[in-house]
């Protein structure tokens, strides 16, 4: 794990990246894996977190709007009844037919049966409240971490990672 001159996570690396950028005075390990990584002629320390030695400006990270994310977000369970099934869809709080566009705020998941018995009716009209208000998600560069390594954290990441970002994994 990459992380700037703040201790923020910036990305994850290849060993190989990892070493050059530590070799070159670019960053400074802070965290080791127990076994060395071999040389011709020499041991080399195999690096599990680092430290940039400047401040990298960057962007904050977006979330794109996808089905994936949208169930992410969620949490895998309906907005109306609060089941969780593999096999939910998205649905449209307010149906596109009538002017509901396809963004954060109005797409949220729903079970099928949910889905069909909503229709094409607003929340209000089919007597169906939603759980939780859609919203566009936040998102912090330890999430982007954790989404990047499929949620499997290492041990020695964990003190640099937020503590609720810890939680979710």
């Amino acid at each position: 794990m990459v992380l700037n001159q703040n201790y923020e996570p910036l990305n994850l690396c290849a060993d190989r990246r990892a070493f050059v950028l530590v070799d070159k005075g670019k960053a400074e390990i802070l965290e080791r894996f127990p076994h060395d990584i071999p040389s011709a002629h020499t041991f080399h320390p195999r690096v599990s977190v680092i430290r940039m030695m400047y401040y990298i400006k960057r962007p904050r990270p977006v979330v794109k709007l996808t089905r994936r994310e949208v169930f992410a977000r969620d949490n895998y369970t309906c907005q109306y009844c609060g089941r969780r099934e593999s096999d939910s869809t998205i649905d449209h709080v307010y149906p596109k037919f009538r002017g509901g566009t396809p963004s954060w705020e109005n797409l949220v998941t729903s079970c099928k049966p949910c889905n069909r018995r909503k229709g094409g009716r607003s929340p209000r009209e089919a007597g169906m409240p939603l759980r939780r208000r859609p919203r566009h998600p936040v998102v912090t560069p330890g999430r982007m971490i954790l989404r990047r390594a499929n949620g499997h954290i290492h041990g020695s990441w964990e003190p640099f990672l937020l503590p609720n970002v810890r939680r979710a994994g």
